[in-house]
């Protein structure tokens, strides 16, 4: 299997129940894929107009503040106090790193690429543009021989599950049993919502309490897009292991994956400035905080979603009838079959709306259940 063999979009199929949401009297509350609906923050956007005059091409390895910008924020943010900027690659977003690290990392046919049960469609999409194999596997000891990738996703996308400290360090050893390259997808790690996660902040997989003081074969990746609303200007990177880092930089060197340079220096504000990051994320949480009992009352049972940026819900029915109950009050999720053939009777629920149509799909949620 190859690029070529890639089936069509899978949002594609949404389209239907999309236009039916959008036709209610009230409109559509658009609760599916997780776009950003929240400003760019100033300090990002000032940065930003300051770089403006990038008449060089940048530097596939980013700028040094950059780099430094990304080892302070770990150090500061994750607990990961022993990074050099050798450690470190800005990436043109996370979902290109996903898509293109099998390639990059020379698999090919015959290897395999392990991702969670509940997974983000790109990282099977990675494995068969590489013409290797995907496994979902969410236990290590499940992990197959012949792995040469493992991803993990802490917080989860579409579950929302965390990995302990143990639950990593443990991970880590299978890995390296195996002789596979641990890439953990850490994109939600500010937003924790349940239990220990509420005060303390979710581990990476370079946590020097998971790794055994060796940072060989794991990588960590991170994006703005969420904690910063910066989607759109595709701002993430890669952490870890220097030799992989390393090779990962010679490989996007030579295929022309460079950082635009305003980028560089806009993400280099957006990491070294908390107090946004605080803001939006109290801005999420508000808005769980109005959907999560909408949903319940409504007779939905919310499972795991103890972190992240979703609600991964059932009301124990095919995802696709639920799907068009929903787009019957104007409301729009992602089908759980999305995200893997083991949860047909889940939805997503993303929090990225407005205040307004967050609370106008709680308030036709509830009516629903009257």
């Amino acid at each position: 299997m190859g690029i070529r063999d890639l089936d069509d979009y899978p949002w594609d199929a949404v389209t239907p129940f999309a236009e039916r949401a959008a036709a209610h009297p009230d409109g559509l509350c658009d609760l599916s894929i997780g776009s950003p609906v929240d400003p760019t923050p100033r300090v990002v956007r000032d940065a930003l107009v300051a770089a403006t005059d990038a008449h060089a091409y940048p530097q596939t390895v980013g700028t040094p503040a950059l780099r430094e910008a990304i080892v302070d924020w770990y150090a500061r943010r994750r607990g990961v106090t022993d990074l050099q900027p050798r450690n470190v690659l800005p990436t043109i977003g996370s979902k290109e790193l996903v898509a293109l690290l099998p390639t990059l990392l020379g698999l090919g046919s015959g290897d395999i690429v392990v991702h969670p049960r509940a997974a983000y469609p790109t990282y099977a999409v990675g494995a068969a543009v590489a013409d290797a194999t995907a496994v979902a596997a969410d236990d290590p000891d499940e992990w197959p021989e012949g792995a040469r990738l493992i991803w993990i996703n802490s917080p989860g996308n579409p579950d929302g599950r965390v990995w302990g400290v143990e639950e990593l360090r443990r991970a880590v050893v299978r890995a390296r049993e195996l002789g596979a390259v641990l890439a953990s997808d850490e994109c939600y790690a500010e937003l924790g919502w349940d239990g220990e996660w509420v005060a303390g902040p979710v581990p990476s997989v370079l946590d020097p309490r998971v790794t055994g003081g060796s940072r060989a074969g794991l990588l960590s990746v991170y994006s703005l897009s969420k904690q910063s609303n910066l989607a759109g200007y595709r701002a993430a990177f890669v952490a870890g292991c220097a030799q992989i880092v390393g090779e990962l930089l010679k490989n996007r060197k030579h295929l022309g994956l460079m950082l635009p340079a305003p980028v560089q220096h806009a993400m280099a504000a957006a990491l070294g400035d908390d107090a946004h990051v605080a803001e939006q994320r109290e801005r999420y949480r508000v808005r769980r905080d109005v959907l999560k009992p909408a949903l319940e009352a409504a007779g939905f049972r919310i499972d795991r979603s103890e972190a992240g940026l979703y609600l991964w819900a059932t009301e124990g029915r095919d995802a696709w009838e639920t799907m068009d109950r929903l787009a019957g009050l104007g409301i729009l999720a992602g089908p759980g079959v999305f995200y893997g053939p083991y949860h047909p009777q889940h939805v997503r629920f993303s929090l990225t709306a407005t205040d307004e149509r967050i609370r106008q799909a709680a308030d036709r949620l509830r009516s629903s259940a009257r």
